[in-house]
C-alpha cells in the first residue's frame, strides 16, 4: 500500500488505486497524511475544507468521509500494511508506516545525496526522488489556504531536488545534461531568478554562452515588464561572471604599434568621418551571438546591455585605425570579422533537401549577383535549425563574417526596426558607434558599401514582410542571405529573385528518429508502435516532438505509450506540447496574433467545423461571405501556413491549429481579435 500527496492524493493497492471519490474526502487523507501519527482535530478539518464559514451540518460531513475512508482501507488490506485510522474524542490519527508516504521517501532520498561529494550517486537518489512526481503536489484537493501552503512547501522541494541534481551532473562535467534538467524549470518559473543564474551558468559552462546571455536579458524584460524590478544579485552576478570570463577567454593579444589607417577607396556618406585615435580600455569584446540583433534584443531596442539596461559591449576590431574606415576596398582584418550565428541546433536531423537547395542556390558565383534564400513553413517545423545549421557547415565559404538578427516578426514582443539592426551589423563590421547614422536610409546605404567587396552571409530569422528585410540585404555578388519565416515572402522572389525552400513536416521514420536522438534508441525500440503514434499525434512536427521528447526526459518512468495516451486526449495535447515558453501553443498564438479580424475568424470557423477539409464555397457558406473573399482569406491563410492548398480551392487544417483555434475561441467567448494587422 502507497499513499500519494506528489500529484494527485491517492492510495495504491496490490489490486490497483482506490477511488477514493470527492475533493472533500481526499483532502481529509491529505490532511492526516500531512500530519501522519499525529492528531488532528475536528476543528482543523473544517476550516480547512471550508474556505468560508463552515456549514451546520460540517461536522457531519467530515464524520461521514472519515468512515468512509476507514471502510475503503480496510477492504484495500491496510491491517496488512500496519495502517489504522482511529478515532481519538474528536479528533483522528492515521497511524502507518511513513515509508508508505510518497512524500516522506522524497525526503528520506534527498537527505542521502550529496551532489558536490558524491556526484555520481546523488544522481541516481535525486532522479529516484523526482520520479515519485505524478503531476502537482496535493491535486484534486479542495482550494484553500492550508492545503495551497502545503502544496507550495512541496513544490520548493522538488525545485530543490531538480537544483541538487543539476548540480550534481555540473560537478560530473556534464553541463549538458544539467542545463536541460534546469531548463524546463526556468521556462516554467521565469520569475525565479536563482534557477535561471544556475541555467545560465549550466549553459555558459557547456559552451552554450550566447544563449546564456539571452536568458539574462530576457529574464531582466520579464522582471521589469511584471514587477517593475531589476534583476537582483545573483542573477546580475551570474551575468557578470560569465562577461568576465569571456572577455579573459577571448581577449586579444595587445599590438604594440597600431597598423597605418587604411584610407577610402570607394564612396563614403559624407557623414561618416574617421575617427580620431583611441587608447586601448578595459572592455568586453563582442563575440558570437552577443550581438543584440542576434541574441537577447528587448524588442524594438536593439541593443544589448548589463543589469542597468545600457549597452555593455563594444566593437569587435583592435583600436588600432583599421576601425570605421567605411572603405569598400581593402582586405578586411578577418580576424576580427562577426560572427553572430547561434550556437548550431542540437540533435539536428535529416533535412538533406532543403540543405543541399540552399548549398546549390547560396554558392553559384556564376551569376554575379547576392543571392537571397527564403526558408518557409509552418511554426514549429523547424526554419530557424535548418538556417543556421546550413550556415555554420558553410560558414568558411564567408571568412568576412556571418550576421545574424531575430527581426521577431513573429514573437512576443515588438518586431526589430531596421535601423536597429543596421546599427548592429555596422558596429559588427567595425563601424564606430559614433559615425552610424542615424537614419535607416544611410545606413542601409553605408551597411552596403561595406559589404560590397565582402564575402559575408547575413541571416535573418523570424521575418515578418519582404518589407522588414530589404533594408538589411547586402548588394555584393560575395554576399548570401539565408531569411526565415511563416510567411511565403512572395514579395522578395518577385523584386529580389528570392528563392523559397520550404520546409515540411517530418515523415513517420524520421520522426521516430529525432524521438530517438532525443530519447536515446534503445527506449524507442522497445515502443515502436507508440513511437510511430507519437510521431502521428505531433503530426511530424519537430517543436512538437521535442515537447512530447521532454515530457518523457523528465519522468523516466513513463512508457511511450502512456503519454502517448495522454496526447490522445484533445483537451491536453496543447499543453503537453507546450511545457516550454517555445512551445506549441505559444508558436501558434503568435501566428494567429498577426492575422487580420477577418483572417482570424475565418480561420475560427474554419477550426470549428467537423472536418479538417474544406472547399472554397462550402467555406464562403459557413462564414457567410462571397466564395471570392472567402477564397482570398484561405490563401491568406495558406500564405502563413495555417492551412493547406490541398488542391485546387480545396484546404486542410492540421489538427494542431484546429485545437489551438477552438481553444482561442472558447477562451474569447467567439468574439474576433482585435488585431487588424495583416
Amino acid at each position: 500500500m502507497e499513499f500519494s500527496l506528489l500529484g494527485p492524493v491517492g492510495v495504491a493497492t496490490g489490486a490497483g488505486e482506490l477511488v477514493l471519490g470527492p475533493a472533500k474526502r481526499r483532502s481529509v487523507l491529505a490532511l492526516l497524511l500531512l500530519q501522519p501519527n499525529i492528531t488532528v482535530t475536528i476543528e482543523q478539518f473544517m476550516s480547512s475544507l471550508w474556505e468560508d464559514e463552515p456549514p451546520a451540518h460540517a461536522r457531519t460531513v467530515v464524520q461521514g468521509h472519515v468512515s468512509r475512508l476507514r471502510q475503503m482501507l480496510a477492504e484495500g488490506g491496510a491491517e496488512a500494511y500496519g495502517v489504522e485510522l482511529v478515532t481519538r474524542g474528536s479528533s483522528y490519527l492515521l497511524r502507518l508506516p511513513e515509508e508508505l508516504i510518497d512524500a516522506h521517501r522524497f525526503s528520506g532520498l534527498m537527505a542521502l545525496a550529496r551532489p558536490e561529494s558524491a556526484p555520481q550517486d546523488a544522481v541516481s537518489l535525486l532522479r529516484e526522488a523526482l520520479g515519485l512526481w505524478r503531476g502537482p503536489a496535493l491535486s484534486g484537493t479542495v482550494s484553500g489556504a492550508q492545503f495551497a501552503a502545503a502544496a507550495h512547501a512541496l513544490e520548493e522541494r522538488r525545485l530543490a531536488a531538480v537544483g541538487a541534481l543539476a548540480t550534481a551532473h555540473g560537478a560530473l562535467g556534464e553541463h549538458d545534461h544539467a542545463a536541460a534538467i534546469l531548463y524546463a524549470e526556468a521556462a516554467a518559473n521565469p520569475l525565479r531568478e536563482g534557477l535561471v543564474a544556475a541555467l545560465m551558468q549550466a549553459l555558459y559552462r557547456g559552451g552554450r554562452q550566447s544563449d546564456a546571455i539571452n536568458w539574462f536579458h530576457r529574464t531582466r524584460q520579464l522582471l521589469g515588464e511584471e514587477l517593475g524590478v531589476d534583476p537582483g544579485e545573483r542573477l546580475t552576478r551570474a551575468y557578470e561572471e560569465i562577461l568576465r570570463a569571456e572577455a579573459v577567454a577571448t581577449q586579444p593579444p595587445a599590438r604594440t604599434q597600431p597598423p597605418a589607417r587604411q584610407q577610402p577607396s570607394g564612396p563614403v556618406d559624407p557623414r561618416v568621418q574617421p575617427a580620431p585615435e583611441r587608447a586601448q580600455q578595459p572592455s568586453i569584446p563582442r563575440q558570437q551571438g552577443h550581438a543584440p540583433a542576434a541574441q537577447g534584443r528587448s524588442p524594438g531596442s536593439g541593443t544589448t546591455g548589463g543589469p542597468g539596461g545600457t549597452d555593455s559591449t563594444v566593437d569587435t576590431g583592435s583600436t588600432g585605425g583599421t576601425r570605421g574606415t567605411g572603405s569598400t576596398g581593402g582586405a578586411p582584418d578577418r580576424s576580427t570579422a562577426p560572427r553572430f550565428l547561434p550556437r548550431p541546433p542540437a540533435r539536428f536531423l535529416g533535412r538533406e533537401t532543403q540543405l543541399a537547395e540552399l548549398t546549390r542556390w547560396l554558392t553559384d558565383t556564376g551569376s554575379g549577383e547576392s543571392p537571397i534564400a527564403v526558408v518557409t513553413g509552418p511554426a514549429g517545423v523547424g526554419k530557424t535549425a535548418c538556417a543556421v545549421q546550413w550556415s555554420h557547415r558553410y560558414a568558411s565559404a564567408f571568412p568576412d563574417g556571418q550576421l545574424f538578427a531575430d527581426l521577431g516578426g513573429f514573437g512576443e514582443g515588438a518586431e526589430a526596426t531596421p535601423t536597429a539592426v543596421l546599427r548592429e551589423f555596422l558596429l559588427g563590421l567595425g563601424t564606430p558607434p559614433e559615425q552610424i547614422p542615424p537614419s535607416a536610409d544611410a545606413a542601409s546605404a553605408l551597411y552596403r558599401s561595406l559589404v560590397a567587396r565582402r564575402r559575408v552571409l547575413v541571416v535573418l530569422d523570424n521575418a515578418r514582410s519582404s518589407a522588414q528585410v530589404r533594408p538589411l540585404l547586402p548588394g555584393g555578388p560575395g554576399c548570401a542571405t539565408i531569411v526565415t519565416s511563416r510567411s511565403r515572402l512572395d514579395g522578395l522572389v518577385v523584386t529580389d529573385v528570392a528563392r523559397p525552400v520550404p520546409v515540411q513536416v517530418l515523415g513517420t521514420d524520421e520522426g521516430v528518429a529525432l524521438l530517438g536522438t532525443m530519447l536515446g534508441h534503445d527506449r524507442v525500440a522497445e515502443e515502436p508502435d507508440a513511437a510511430r503514434a507519437l510521431v502521428a499525434l505531433c503530426e511530424g512536427l519537430p517543436l512538437a516532438l521535442r515537447a512530447a521528447a521532454a515530457q518523457l526526459t523528465a519522468r523516466p518512468r513513463w512508457r511511450l505509450a502512456r503519454l502517448a495516451a495522454a496526447l490522445g486526449d484533445e483537451r491536453r495535447r496543447l499543453s503537453l506540447l507546450s511545457a516550454e515558453d517555445t512551445g506549441i501553443a505559444a508558436a501558434l498564438r503568435n501566428s494567429v496574433a498577426r492575422l487580420s479580424a477577418d483572417d482570424a475568424r475565418l480561420l475560427s470557423q474554419l477550426a470549428m467545423g467537423t472536418g479538417r477539409e474544406v472547399d472554397a464555397l462550402a467555406m464562403a457558406a459557413l462564414a457567410g461571405s462571397d466564395p471570392e473573399r472567402a477564397r482570398d482569406g484561405l490563401d491568406r491563410l495558406a500564405e502563413m501556413h495555417l492551412v493547406d492548398e490541398a488542391a485546387t480551392d480545396r484546404y486542410v487544417i492540421s489538427t494542431l491549429v484546429q485545437l489551438f483555434a477552438r481553444d482561442k475561441e472558447a477562451g474569447e467567448g467567439g468574439s474576433p481579435p482585435a488585431s487588424t494587422e495583416r
